[in-house]
């Protein structure tokens, strides 16, 4: 039987790891990866949140502010413009963010304390877990004893092996394996969407 998954937490952990919250400024690149790859800003001390990053649950949409409750309790308003990118397992656009999904910003601090975003993530994970079992189109994952169902989404999930350029053929992810996946979580479930997984050939 699974268990239920504090999404809020396991959300929060998985996609921004030990660097915790300063590693907000790193999310300056619109592409989950590179946002992932790049480097904190140095002129934040370690350890101190990212003033121009914000990150929670969204509570409310008004027009084009969003309303979010970080997990350190922090109310953000969240302002998205016509320039801000959003990302929800591909580049969509501001009318797919909903009302209870996790959310990830970045961009410019107003006088008023709200964030001008530059770009917007939804729901963003980055989990590495055991391949528990595969099904059709179903990785079956262990991420830190907790059982996640992540979904190869045709036409959109792609798999690197070794390294190599991402293809579309997740065929050579095994039982057993170590995997590294980026994709987007189902809002109150334990399941993933699949936008790229890591594995070994």
């Amino acid at each position: 039987m699974t268990r239920s998954i504090d999404r809020r937490r396991l959300l929060t952990s998985a996609a921004l790891g030990a660097a915790g919250v300063v590693a907000g400024s790193a999310f300056g690149s619109f592409s989950p990866e590179e946002a992932f790859a790049a480097e904190p800003t140095p002129a934040i001390d370690a350890g101190m949140p990212d003033p121009n990053f914000a990150e929670g649950l969204i509570r409310s949409i008004d027009d084009d502010v969003i309303s979010a409750l970080g997990s350190d309790g922090t109310l953000w308003r969240i302002r998205v413009t016509s320039g801000t990118s959003v990302w929800k397992l591909t580049p969509t656009t501001f009318d797919k963010v909903s009302v209870g999904d996790g959310m990830y910003a970045r961009g410019a601090i107003l006088d008023d304390g709200t964030i001008a975003a530059d770009s917007v993530w939804a729901n963003i994970v980055n989990l590495k877990a055991h391949v528990v079992s595969i099904s059709d189109n179903k990785l079956h994952l262990d991420h830190n004893d907790e059982r996640v169902i992540g979904h190869v989404v045709p036409g959109t999930t792609a798999a690197v092996y070794n390294g190599t350029p991402a293809v579309s053929d997740v065929s050579m992810v095994r039982i057993d394996s170590h995997v590294q996946v980026l994709g987007a979580w189902l809002p109150g479930t334990n399941e993933v969407e699949i936008s790229t997984v890591y594995a070994a050939a």
